[in-house]
């Protein structure tokens, strides 16, 4: 898997439950999802395995991206795998409960290195994926606040 998985690492200081409401359920999901500047509308959650997820992320210059993805495995508070389509790749979500907080391990498995060298280095899916990361957090703090 060296050079085709985009692996990124989150220790957030929030419960699984909330954790796993964030990922699984689209009215929190659309608030940070995707790098900055983007926002999201969800056609389709079927949050089962083998179930469709489709949406359109909408980039800050008005480009429509749509996506298209198949859940593979949920074993809820724990992992979600999904496979995604155009680009082609594998995505697992695994969480670490920790007492109050949450090791989240975030992964993209791609078909072969060129695609990596693709998403990662031209698209700069890195980058991405710690943007979403941060907006996570924002998002997760805000719930807090108005908690």
């Amino acid at each position: 898997m060296k050079n085709r998985e985009l692996r990124t690492y989150a220790h957030l200081p929030v419960s699984i439950d909330l954790l796993w409401k964030m990922w699984t359920e689209p009215d929190h999901l659309i608030h940070w999802w995707g790098p900055k500047g983007f926002t999201n509308t969800i056609h389709q959650w079927d949050f089962q395995n083998e179930g469709e997820w489709k949406m359109t992320m909408h980039g800050p210059d008005g480009t429509n991206y749509p996506n298209r993805s198949i859940f593979k495995e949920i074993i809820p508070h724990k992992k979600i795998v999904f496979e995604h389509f155009n680009p082609h790749f594998i995505t697992t979500v695994s969480f670490e409960n920790q007492g109050d907080s949450v090791l989240l391990d975030w992964s993209l498995l791609f078909d072969s290195e060129e695609m990596y060298e693709i998403i990662v280095k031209a698209h700069q899916a890195d980058k991405g994926q710690q943007e979403n990361i941060e907006k996570l957090t924002l998002y997760l703090a805000e719930l807090q606040i108005n908690q």
